[in-house]
């Protein structure tokens, strides 16, 4: 039985994310509600979920004020929220889930089933950091002052969006390149990144290569390579040209 709690102060989202959690989800629920921070607390007391699905907007306390109330939680945070860019972005940075209202039962599924994945592999450590550090970057007013969050074998990496030099495809993972410091490999593929960060100008040179334009110190060889501040020479492939030449105003 799958012990979750939905807090949300819309009682007609409660009641969508409810049936679907009863009767589209493959696990079997037990489901509680709550529509206010103050309410889910008294719940809490005497019911232990494994899932808090939690709405970002609310009024008095909303969810990132629910998140600064309960430090080191012993369940997984699954944000719901309407099309809100800035929190979207903040969540994402930090490496957590959301659904987008209104909630599709597929993607909740899938949350789910991501849900009991993690507890298997995921150190409780490792979690708090990530809604530690989205607490930070809700602080920030700036989306590029966001701190990145990335999930590896060898822990989770915090860095800015100026610390990243680039980005290599390396099969299903990422070789992840920063300024000064050693490489390492994420486990995601260099489309995840693609999609997060194409908004921040990182430029797509090549079908294996995400580039920080920050750190292009020429073009080279007829336009065939982009060659970075740290000596890296970074391929442009004949199908991105074109965009690359667009994009840096290259005559």
């Amino acid at each position: 039985m799958l012990k979750t709690l939905i807090i949300d102060d819309e009682q007609k989202a409660r009641n969508v994310l409810n049936h679907y959690l009863t009767n589209s989800v493959s696990q079997e629920v037990d489901v509680r509600h709550a529509e206010s921070v103050e309410e889910a607390l008294k719940v809490l007391e005497d019911f232990e979920p494994e899932i808090v699905f939690l709405d970002v907007e609310m009024p008095h306390q909303n969810g990132f004020e629910f998140l600064l109330a309960r430090k080191n939680p012993p369940y997984d945070i699954v944000f719901t929220t309407a099309f809100n860019q800035y929190a979207i972005q903040a969540i994402r940075f930090s490496a957590l889930d959301y659904l987008l209202k209104p909630v599709d039962p597929e993607e909740l599924q899938t949350a789910v089933d991501r849900h009991i994945e993690k507890v298997k592999g995921k150190p409780k450590q490792e979690t708090q950091q990530l809604y530690d550090n989205l607490v930070h970057n809700i602080e920030k007013k700036n989306i590029r002052e966001f701190r990145l969050a990335v999930p590896s074998s060898e822990g989770v990496f915090f860095f800015t969006l100026d610390e990243i030099l680039r980005l290599e495809a390396d099969k299903n993972y990422t070789s992840i390149h920063l300024v000064g410091k050693r490489p390492f490999l994420a486990s995601k593929t260099l489309k995840h990144f693609d999609e997060m960060l194409g908004e921040f100008n990182f430029i797509r040179t090549h079908k294996s290569h995400l580039v920080n334009p920050k750190y292009i110190k020429q073009v080279t060889h007829n336009n065939q390579f982009l060659l970075l501040s740290d000596g890296s020479r970074i391929e442009i492939s004949r199908r991105k040209k074109e965009l690359v030449q667009q994009y840096l105003k290259l005559k």
